[in-house]
């Protein structure tokens, strides 16, 4: 079952100039597709994000997963480009 792209990923896509598409890589969520046209796959399947913690599990909590990952995965947010940074802007 492919991973429904939420709103909120898609409205952060926006801000970052790139478009989304479902993945077409087995266990990833979403393709991010850059102007150049290069596509980078974000997302593991077997994982939750911030998009489907707020659904399933309330804002409260899926604001304290967002600020654990987000200081696990600090390296990333300066790397433009890589899939922990896409990874980093669009899902949480």
């Amino acid at each position: 079952m492919p991973y429904l792209i939420s709103n909120y990923s898609k409205q952060q896509a926006e801000k970052l100039g790139v478009k989304l598409e479902p993945s077409k890589r087995k266990n990833k969520k979403i393709d991010v597709i850059q102007k150049d046209g290069k596509r980078i796959s974000i997302g593991d399947m077997r994982y939750l994000d911030f998009p489907t913690y707020t659904k399933e599990r309330g804002l409260k909590y899926a604001k304290e997963r967002r600020r654990l990952y987000r200081q696990r995965m600090n390296r990333f947010k300066d790397k433009k480009g890589t899939a922990g940074y896409y990874a980093l802007k669009i899902l949480w």
